[in-house]
């Protein structure tokens, strides 16, 4: 009997589990290690921080989901990992042994390379249900005494997706207020241009997102570098294209969300090179294993994958819900051929999938493949989008609930929003 360890419980490690268990049915273990006992939906974060949605509504228990498919659950942190011995030790000091590990802990969040950011400085973020929660509280402080609001993600950020929709979903809130005449606005991003996202730009993207900032009268600051954060004042150096300062800003604000910089989680980046990349992503090759371990697996965020170009101001690639899809998909198909007596086979299609909320509307990109030049370069935006992620997010929810197996993204946001006849 073979026993498969999950670490990291979230939009990969969970999923992972149910397709693992399915395939590998009663023969074998599964066991899943995560720090807390709370599955949440994070795309849906942007939303708890102005108050659309609350805990309730993207959060639930993980135990009796998982043991209702007869999956192993420890809700403990993990301080260690032996891969040498095969072993994960626990911060209550239990030693869990493996077969086969599958790494999936996403990221942790880099606040401190900017000095002031973050919920424990001056800025907020999505990025956590806990976070969310905690810029809703300082929300409502805000729409009673509004003021400037600065947005966007730091140098080093590859995530960019969130910051543009939580701009939008504020611009929305604001304006069913009535208040965002008393509010300017300034998105502030490492990015060399709006809409690049880390992606190198997909179809139209720079054009479409920033008529769109125009049309809502947002001020934007490219290729910016965060330098500090005080109370209520952040600082930006502005390059130009050769990574040269052209100019200093300081930025009054009374509300303020940037997402961070990642970086692998404190375990996971302990075993350096030969498991990690210098910022503590998990090397793999084109089957999701470690190349010095094999039985290490890796899926998600945590992942390394090379920025997709150099920019003045550094910016990493995203890794969205249907490419960690894909690469849970190509995992578990692969230790289950290697338990078998055969050799991987599955690789995962790194292609870019997403859908973005813009408050009352939206926008969805295909790019095929995530690298320029691609087969597929497609952007489109409107109210259906909007519908769309609302109605996946529901989707996807109940699913996890449920214990389903299936590819979500493919079924739904492939299938039913007409988009899968791109990627055929």
């Amino acid at each position: 009997m073979a026993h498969v360890v999950i670490l990291g419980c979230g939009t990969g490690g969970m999923p992972a589990a149910y397709e693992m268990k399915h395939a590998l049915g009663r023969k074998h273990e599964v066991t899943v290690v995560h720090y807390t006992d709370i599955f949440q939906f994070v795309p849906s974060n942007p939303w708890v921080a102005v108050g659309w949605r609350t805990r309730k509504d993207i959060t639930f228990p993980i135990a009796p989901r998982l043991k209702k498919k007869g999956i192993n659950f420890i809700p403990v942190p993990c301080t260690e990992i032996k891969p040498d011995d095969n072993q994960l030790v626990l911060s209550d000091g239990q030693v869990v042994d493996y077969d086969y590990l599958i790494i999936a802990t996403g990221p942790k969040l880099a606040f401190e390379e900017v000095e002031g950011t973050g919920p424990k400085g001056h800025t907020h973020s999505v990025c956590t249900v806990d976070h969310a929660e905690a810029a809703y509280e300082r929300w409502q402080e805000f729409v009673k005494e509004p003021g400037p609001i600065v947005v966007g993600a730091v140098q080093g950020a590859s995530c960019f997706g969130p910051a543009y929709e939580f701009a939008f979903i504020m611009d929305a809130d604001l304006r069913k207020r009535k208040i965002r005449n008393k509010v300017p606005m300034t998105f502030v991003t490492s990015e060399p241009y709006i809409g690049h996202l880390g992606l190198g730009g997909v179809g139209d993207s720079k054009g479409m997102l920033e008529s769109d900032l125009r049309h809502r009268h947002m001020n934007w600051i490219c290729n910016a570098k965060v330098t500090k954060v005080e109370a209520g004042k952040m600082f930006v150096d502005e390059h130009n294209s050769a990574g040269e300062v052209i100019k200093q800003h300081e930025l009054p604000f009374g509300f303020s969300m940037m997402l961070p910089a990642f970086k692998g989680q404190d375990a996971v980046a302990a075993l350096g090179d030969d498991l990690c990349n210098p910022r503590g992503f998990v090397k793999v090759d084109q089957y999701q294993r470690n190349p010095k371990w094999n039985n290490i697996y890796s899926v998600g965020v945590c992942i390394a994958i090379p920025p997709v170009e150099a920019t003045p101001v550094a910016t990493g690639t995203p890794k969205t819900g249907y490419m960690i899809e894909s690469m849970v998909t190509a995992t578990v198909h692969n230790i289950k051929n290697v338990i078998d007596g055969k050799e991987p086979d599955q690789n995962a299609t790194w292609n870019a999938i997403c859908l973005a909320d813009m408050g009352d509307t939206g926008a969805a990109f295909v790019a095929l493949p995530q690298i320029p030049p691609r087969n597929v370069a497609w952007f489109k935006k409107g109210k259906w989008v909007h519908l769309a992620k609302i109605a996946f997010e529901k989707y996807f929810i109940r699913k996890m609930k449920t214990g389903n197996s299936e590819p979500l993204y493919e079924k739904h946001i492939l299938g039913v929003l007409g988009i899968k006849k791109l990627i055929r």
